[in-house]
């Protein structure tokens, strides 16, 4: 047999680039997460590349603009309205995160005991992230009302307070209210993921851990929490991303006020560039939001990387 003769036959009986990727499991996994990546490509870069490129324009609504380089990014770096809004967005964002993860991870521990109708009260949990945002921000707007708020009615009959509380006519009290029904709306999503990572843990490295001498607490922080760790970077980060960028509910509730006390970098981005016609602010601003998305990223890859060192891998 001729060398060309058996190199054509070699190659016959390799299998082909599909075949290869079929075969190898992440290849078959690049596969199944290729139509979703092309879709997510189509819809995502487009809108980002268009909002990139008119924050370096002053496109006004029925204007066409033109290239201004940086000259959106200084105004907003002298714009107090603006540093209120990222005072305000980091604010929101990092107590909202810390009090949805504290209580989350208790209503997971709690559920994930043997407990009466615990699928009953699993179910019931869901309902603060099932109901629309709008329906969600309406009622904490009857809530927070001024003078007919349920809040201030009970603390007046129990002698608590005097006179109604100014929920959201305050600035620092508007503050807190928006946090409070945030945090309402976001335990549902971080409780039941955390239940899930919960599940995943082999109930017995804990009666191990019992059998040992080990307390509840040091149960907890030495054996369930560290193998929990991983789901609560993803679990967080997400959380982190989905405060960060919270539109709707400061919107309906609030609309950014009292005197921007509530402004987001998100609310106020729409602000400028729809009813205010200024769309390359409005995108700057957007823009600028880019730099702690990317770090709250950053923050999951980390914490997958701890998984795979969990797991034994380098």
């Amino acid at each position: 047999m001729t060398r060309s003769s058996a190199t054509d036959d070699a190659a016959q009986r390799r299998p082909g680039l599909m075949a290869r990727l079929s075969q190898s499991r992440n290849g078959l996994g690049f596969l199944f997460m290729l139509p979703a990546a092309i879709f997510l490509l189509f819809f995502l870069t487009y809108p980002l590349g268009l909002g990139v490129w008119l924050g370096f324009t002053d496109t006004k609504i029925g204007r066409s603009g033109v290239f201004v380089g940086l000259e959106n990014y200084r105004w907003l770096f002298d714009d107090p309205v603006f540093w209120l809004a990222v005072f305000n967005t980091l604010f929101y964002t990092v107590f909202a995160s810390i009090a949805k993860f504290a209580l989350g991870l208790w209503l997971a521990m709690l559920l994930n005991r043997h407990l009466p109708f615990k699928n009953f009260f699993r179910a019931i949990i869901l309902l603060p992230w099932v109901v629309p945002t709008v329906l969600s921000a309406m009622a904490f707007w009857w809530i927070f009302d001024s003078q007919f708020s349920i809040i201030s009615w009970v603390l007046m009959r129990t002698g608590f307070i005097d006179a109604p509380i100014n929920f959201l006519g305050d600035p620092w009290n508007a503050r807190w209210s928006v946090i409070a029904a945030n945090i309402w709306r976001g335990i549902p999503f971080v409780a039941i993921s955390l239940l899930a990572g919960l599940q995943t843990i082999p109930q017995s490295l804990n009666e191990a851990a019992a059998i040992d001498g080990a307390t509840p607490w040091q149960r907890f922080t030495k054996v369930t929490l560290p193998l929990l760790t991983p789901i609560i970077a993803v679990v967080m980060t997400f959380s982190v991303l989905f405060t960060f960028t919270d539109f709707q509910l400061i919107y309906v509730l609030t609309r950014g006020g009292p005197v921007n006390a509530t402004h987001l970098m998100a609310t106020l981005s729409f602000q400028r560039a729809i009813p205010g016609g200024q769309l390359g602010e409005g995108a700057a601003i957007a823009v600028a939001m880019i730099p702690f998305l990317l770090a709250a990223i950053l923050f999951s890859f980390f914490g997958l990387q701890r998984r795979k060192w969990q797991q034994g891998n380098d």
